[in-house]
């Protein structure tokens, strides 16, 4: 991912996608692994949508603040824990879309009904446990619930996903809340019936299970990066 600085500056835009793209508001946070390290990136404590790369914080899987000037964002434990589970993954974004939110209070699981829903073929496990994430031992119950995925679900609250780096991570978070979007609107026009939904079979969902690899999520990261940048604070 190229020098700290970079790292920096991916960080501060991610946040921002969250932010004008309507996954998250006031809340919401994303971060990333410095590469070779238990140690990693996250913004302090305000809106997502005003992430400066020249104000964050660096904090270890032990949650202790290492360098930068501020208080985190009281969940940071989602992505102190994950990266202390997860050593692959580079990235975590913890957000609060609408329509992820909406699935998880009707009892509809993920499903996978369109080409960007492809990733989550093994499915989107669900963390049902209300409340925020503001201990170590929540962390640690919501990696587990994580486990090997890319997302979990958290029961009227949001989502978390982790990927190989804070691009990807971002880019699944946005494929996940635009699936879960087109579900709520599949099963508003079928009259609430799911099993109206001509959703993917497995054999489908493999066909572009791939969807977050180099190429794809340089194209999509090139696009919401750019995006978030002109659209201004509060957009929806």
């Amino acid at each position: 991912m190229g020098t700290e600085q970079s790292l920096r500056n991916d960080v501060a835009a991610a946040n921002r996608i969250i932010e004008r793209f309507g996954l998250s508001n006031a809340f919401g946070h994303v971060s990333a692994r410095i590469p070779g390290t238990n140690t990693f990136i996250i913004p302090t404590r305000r809106s997502p949508g005003l992430a400066d790369a020249d104000n964050l914080l660096v904090l270890d899987t032990d949650g202790k603040i290492l360098s930068g000037e501020g208080t985190p964002n009281s969940e940071f434990w989602i992505h102190a824990r994950t990266y202390a589970a997860r050593p692959d993954v580079g990235g975590v974004v913890h957000a609060h879309p609408p329509a992820s939110i909406c699935l998880t209070q009707i009892g509809e699981p993920h499903r996978v009904v369109h080409n960007s829903g492809g990733p989550f073929i093994d499915g989107v496990p669900e963390y049902d446990r209300i409340g925020l994430i503001r201990s170590r031992e929540l962390g640690d119950l919501l990696a587990g619930r994580l486990g090997a995925g890319i997302a979990v679900m958290m029961r009227g609250h949001g989502f978390t996903t982790a990927h190989a780096d804070v691009r990807s991570a971002t880019v699944a978070a946005c494929y996940l809340e635009e699936s879960a979007a087109l579900q709520i609107r599949m099963l508003a026009a079928a009259g609430g019936d799911a099993g109206r939904i001509r959703t993917y079979t497995r054999a489908e969902a493999e066909v572009v299970h791939g969807q977050i690899n180099e190429n794809v999520v340089s194209r999509a990261w090139e696009y919401y990066s750019t995006a978030a940048a002109e659209l201004p604070l509060g957009c929806k």
